[in-house]
């Protein structure tokens, strides 16, 4: 039966033709698993799950407090410290791309979680040493005075770089591996499998939350309070300890092996589309059956028609190619020709990528409100009562966005959700696109409190005599909003994103957030040259209108967003037709003819 709109089905004897052809090739989506791969599920996770917890409580450990360290301890002035950071965070959200496609081009998972592991070890290894030896680090300040302070030399800023290189090479094979190497364990063909992989998730986002409170807490105040030596060689050897857990659970794993990048397939798409662009609009579009299990078919859309030339196939005398036949198929070449379930993949990351360009700016203002919050707590009354002798590290003011994070999440999932879902209809409660807008929107607000918090700092003297309380709720505001946009774009971009491109959309988040971290450096630098506003001293400074500068930026960033929502169309699945191929859905105005 016809579909409307739709050609006819081939013949039965030019369908078989078609099937048998696509048999020959590979897919990009991969191969069937292999015969004899047996699954220890959780068995592994206690090597897989300890190796996760200890190289968070390790690499985060570490990381927490660098600002600290590189203004009290290489005495590094604060604009060019939080601009080294920035750089340094910048780095390490990048290198998750190139980790990612060197393990699924070449190393694999396991291969590339090894070498990443020891070298994050050695990285912390080399920061543990330039706090425990005395000549790979500056001597102490011998006054308050600031002029009377040297900076790092030449030899201890080099073993310092050294060490933040070996943690980036480190961030970028374990980032994008990790979750997937875990969810490897489990068989996906089986509901225990299954129900197994839903677990880990959860353990691995509980493991990492515990995590990231223990950093910010004991950690921080280690090195704070106690040495710095010491509070970076416990980092250090969580993340020895790490590495041992991973190598011994290494005859349990099941390895997957690299099967290619998708970058290669959307570098194909793209130039096909090129090589193609004069042929006709009405030719038929190549679309062979569709037999992966694992990879499910994408309906067409009609966004982005020029790509749709990627897939595009040659006229004859006889009408179109042969491409059943088996010298033509053969010698087809995949930069020439492309399926049209890799055109509608790169349709998917294109229409992805405005939405995921609004998280810039957003993780802008996160960056910028995590590093002068720390100043800002540094130079106010951090007792935790008047009679008390004990101060909060500056940089354990992150563990109020992280409890108002924790917090929130399960309020929302038990009590705010099926409230909503009564009234929307929606599983969720809310879209992805709706939560995301609502998140940006108490970015807005929190800038906005953060200066007027900070106002109030500078009327009330400065230095010391404001409360470090007064901090607390611009932190909790900033973990609201993640809970909602950052959650969000991380959900978002997984339910989009077609099974093969996963590990790209994995690799979304770090990028937007690298991204962030080199704007946040320029911005910050750029600022200080222009009004002097970011002044070593805050209150020499103006950190408020710095914050009104940041409350601007995001609210242009909301109204951005809000325009890429409503452009934004969600992936379509088409529908099986029948063993002998996929049907060709509609999923947005008229598809062009297309061979199935």
């Amino acid at each position: 039966m016809d579909v409307e709109g739709m050609p006819p089905p081939p013949p039965p004897q030019e369908q078989s033709k078609v099937v048998a052809a696509a048999e020959k090739q590979q897919h990009i989506s991969g191969e069937p698993e292999p015969a004899g791969v047996q699954y220890h599920g959780w068995k592994a996770m206690p090597y897989v799950i300890g190796n996760e917890t200890c190289e968070r409580l390790g690499t985060i450990g570490t990381t927490a407090n660098l600002l600290v360290y590189l203004t009290t301890v290489f005495h590094i002035p604060s604009v060019a410290a939080a601009t080294l950071l920035n750089v340094f965070s910048g780095t390490t959200n990048l290198a998750p791309l190139a980790g990612a496609f060197l393990c699924d081009a070449y190393l694999g998972r396991y291969a590339t979680l090894a070498a990443a592991s020891v070298a994050s070890f050695l990285g912390m290894l080399l920061l543990t040493l330039t706090a425990a030896l005395p000549s790979l680090h500056p001597q102490p300040c011998p006054s308050s005075s600031s002029a009377s302070c040297h900076g790092p030399s030449h030899s201890q800023m080099a073993v310092l770089l050294a060490s933040f290189a070996f943690l980036v090479v480190g961030a970028g094979g374990i980032r994008p591996c990790n979750l997937a190497f875990g969810a490897d364990q489990f068989d996906p063909s089986t509901d225990s499998g299954r129900r197994g992989i839903a677990s880990f998730f959860n353990w691995y986002y509980f493991t990492f939350t515990i995590a990231m409170m223990i950093s910010a807490t004991v950690i921080i105040y280690l090195q704070s309070n106690i040495n710095w030596a010491i509070g970076l060689a416990v980092p250090t050897a969580l993340m020895g300890l790490s590495c041992a857990v991973f190598f011994a659970g290494t005859r349990l794993y099941v390895r997957v092996s690299p099967e290619g990048s998708p970058f290669t397939s959307f570098a194909q798409v793209l130039v096909a589309a090129v090589r193609n662009r004069r042929r006709s609009p009405d030719s038929p579009l190549f679309d062979p059956p569709h037999r992966s299990k694992l990879v499910a078919k994408i309906a067409y859309t009609d966004q982005f028609h020029w790509l749709d030339k990627a897939a595009a196939m040659a006229a004859t005398e006889d009408g179109v190619i042969d491409i059943s036949s088996p010298e033509n198929n053969r010698n087809r070449n995949p930069w020439r020709l492309c399926s049209l379930q890799q055109v509608e993949e790169v349709k998917v990351l294109a229409r992805l990528m405005p939405v995921w360009s609004t998280s810039i700016i957003y993780y802008v203002t996160l960056t910028q409100l995590g590093t002068y919050t720390v100043f800002q707590a540094m130079q106010s009354d951090r007792h935790v009562t008047s009679s008390s002798t004990f101060e909060i590290p500056p940089g354990s003011m992150v563990v109020f966005n992280m409890l108002a994070l924790t917090a929130w999440l399960p309020a929302y999932d038990r009590l705010i959700v099926p409230a909503l879902r009564k009234m929307t209809g929606k599983d969720a409660g809310i879209s992805q696109l709706q939560r995301i807008g609502i998140g940006l929107a108490i970015s807005v607000a929190t800038m906005a409190t953060a200066a007027a918090v900070e106002q109030r700092r500078r009327r009330n003297g400065g230095a010391s005599s404001s409360s470090w309380a007064w901090l607390v709720p611009q932190q909790a505001m900033a973990g609201l909003s993640e809970a909602f946009a950052a959650i969000g774009l991380n959900e978002l971009c997984y339910k989009e994103s077609p099974e093969s491109m996963r590990s790209v959309a994995g690799a979304l988040t770090p990028l937007g957030f690298g991204v962030a971290s080199y704007v946040s450096g320029a911005m910050v630098t750029s600022v200080q040259r222009a009004t002097g506003w970011l002044a070593q001293d805050l209150d020499q400074g103006r950190v408020d209108l710095f914050y009104l500068v940041v409350a601007a930026m995001a609210a242009v960033n909301l109204g951005y967003f809000v325009v890429c929502a409503r452009w934004y169309r969600s992936k379509t699945p088409a529908a099986d037709a029948s063993g002998d191929g996929l049907e060709l859905m509609k999923a947005n105005g008229d598809a062009p003819p297309a061979m199935v």
